[in-house]
């Protein structure tokens, strides 16, 4: 069910009121989502059905992107004030020490969150944060240019375009190995949420000087990437597993940088095995 939050988080300027939207399906332990940069919860939906039949899943839109809105002024887009929002956050909706799981920046953000001892455990799918920085600038650049093309196609162009797979590819096979199985309609509604995305700009500049370099201590982690991943390239889990000797390191098959769409059934087992 789909629904929105709005609590109080302490910012610089005093208690600042932040809304989030979220969809919470099914029962068992709280397992929180957190979906990238730009995108929107929707991007969990091909593996919740095998999430909620085991967890509480509560799949998040981030502030500034998909249907919540974005930080109030004087509240950075960075993981210090993430943190506090996304602990504010469980806090509203009763959940304590969720598990976590995110993608891309959601997963660097899972990481933040078991580093400050504020989630039972950590899967991170590719998450940002282990680049050098060559890697760093390249991947900035393809959501750079990623943005610039979806904010200047009308939606009647994107719809177009999404109903072959070879459109389909066009428009997403940087995030996906198989774009071809995403939905047109679900390939529209994230290429919307890009080009919408509020928080995208300030949340990239934050993110310029984001290296994760410190261990994650006390949770256990699983850190899982896909053997095509376009966008961070796969040797980066390595240089995660360095850092965080203890983390399973987990390889995805044939999947590309937003891995649950390319295989539900592997990637919700990996989520599922995360968190027990």
């Amino acid at each position: 069910m789909s629904a929105t939050v709005s609590f109080k988080v302490t910012s610089p300027d005093g208690p600042q009121s932040v809304t989030v939207s979220y969809a919470r399906v099914g029962s068992g332990e709280p397992l929180l989502l957190l979906h990238g940069i730009g995108h929107h919860r929707q991007v969990w939906d091909p593996v919740l059905p095998a999430l909620a039949a085991e967890r509480d899943v509560i799949a998040i839109d981030l502030p500034g992107c998909g249907r919540s809105p974005a930080l109030p002024d004087g509240m950075a887009h960075d993981l210090p004030t993430m943190n506090a929002v996304l602990a504010a956050l469980c806090g509203a909706l009763e959940v304590e020490r969720p598990h976590v799981a995110g993608n891309s920046l959601g997963g660097l953000l899972a990481l933040e969150l078991g580093r400050a001892g504020l989630v039972r455990s950590v899967t991170a799918l590719s998450p940002a944060g282990f680049w050098n920085d060559v890697e760093r600038r390249y991947a900035f650049a393809m959501l750079t240019t990623m943005r610039q093309i979806a904010r200047r196609m009308p939606q009647p162009l994107v719809e177009r375009l999404a109903r072959p797979a070879v459109g389909r590819t066009l428009l997403t096979s940087t995030i996906y190995a198989r774009p071809g199985r995403r939905s047109p309609e679900a390939v529209v509604a994230e290429t919307l949420a890009l080009a919408r995305a509020e928080g995208f700009s300030e949340t990239l500049r934050s993110g310029r000087k984001v290296q994760f370099t410190e261990d994650v201590a006390g949770v256990p982690v699983t850190v899982a990437w896909g053997d095509k991943d376009r966008l961070l390239i796969p040797r980066q889990g390595v240089r995660a597993k360095t850092v965080i000797p203890q983390a399973r390191l987990v390889r995805l098959p044939g999947c590309g940088h937003c891995p649950m769409n390319d295989d539900p059934a592997l990637v919700a087992r990996v989520l599922l095995d995360g968190s027990r």
